[in-house]
């Protein structure tokens, strides 16, 4: 028979602040980073409750921001269609440049070669190369909508998954501009998309504006399970690092912590801090939540 998870959540930070859209945790310090609906970019020290560093970047809304540890960097997309590049040591600008003609969604920064990828809202992929002085090496086209997440993919490190508003995710190959393949995931927009691995094979999940989230055999590229306990859109998704757990974010302000093997909801975490727009690990037990209003970062044992 099967039994539930026994789950120690153990909530670390809590910081309230305006409308938080994306967060990113660093691998080695203790801190989060969070990028803001007015602009703005803060590092929070969540061992010491305090804010390290604060920047104004530009006044529209910056929608992603990862940090770029290799080189002491945090990488910045906006609405302005700009992405900029801080040393996170210093504050100090080590690039600007227009990279869309829209609103970008999403900055994601490749585990070993020196590339970041963004997306946006002009329904494009771009490759950068940090090496050749932020290049745009490839274009990646074939979505019909808003491009809003794009994940790399672990394991194979020369190809990523997408997800998008025209209902589809895409695999794609750094090599080549048109997408390997599609899976016509939901019936609604997808606002993410990620990897995992199980015990035997590889797994996307995508959430979706249907309310729900969904399993995805990549190697088949069949639905395995549809995840429902939402009430409003899923805006993020994660896998828990270490234990067999798929997190899920939502407009409905929750967080849904699910088993990875039999999909059952574990438990379901509301801080009271409206909608959860953005999820985020590193190779530990805690998992940072971005919201409406403020920041949330929770080990889960």
């Amino acid at each position: 028979m099967w039994q539930s998870l026994t789950l120690k959540i153990q909530k670390e930070f809590e910081q309230g602040s305006e409308r938080v859209k994306s967060v990113d945790l660093h691998p080695n310090e203790p801190w989060i980073l969070t990028s803001l609906h007015s602009g703005t970019v803060c590092i929070w020290n969540y061992q010491t409750q305090a804010m390290e560093k604060s920047l104004k970047v530009t006044e529209s809304p910056v929608r992603s921001a990862k940090f770029i540890v290799r080189k002491h960097w945090i990488v910045v997309g906006a609405d302005d269609a700009i992405i900029r590049v801080y040393n996170y040591d210093t504050m100090e600008k080590i690039k600007e440049f227009e990279a869309h003609t829209d609103f970008i969604r999403c900055v994601t920064v490749h585990p070993i070669l020196p590339y970041v990828l963004s997306s946006s809202d002009d329904k494009l992929i771009k490759l950068w190369d940090w090496e050749k002085d932020w290049m745009c090496t490839q274009t990646f086209e074939g979505h019909s909508h808003y491009v809003m997440q794009v994940a790399i993919n672990p394991i194979d490190t020369d190809t990523f998954a997408s997800a998008s508003l025209d209902g589809t995710a895409k695999i794609w190959s750094f090599d080549s501009p048109v997408p390997k393949f599609a899976l016509d995931a939901h019936s609604k927009g997808l606002n993410c998309v990620d990897y995992f691995r199980g015990s035997d094979k590889q797994y996307l999940i995508t959430g979706s504006d249907d309310y729900t989230a969904k399993v995805w055999d990549y190697e088949n590229q069949t639905c395995l399970h549809e995840l429902k306990g939402h009430t409003h859109n899923v805006t993020a998704v994660c896998l828990h690092p270490e234990l067999p757990l798929i997190i899920t974010g939502s407009e409905d302000g929750t967080v849904c912590i699910w088993h990875a093997t039999t999909y059952r909801l574990e438990n379901t975490l509301n801080y009271g801090l409206q909608r959860v727009w953005a999820v985020a690990h590193e190779d530990s037990h805690q998992i940072a939540f971005g919201c409406d209003n403020g920041t949330v970062l929770v080990k889960i044992s």
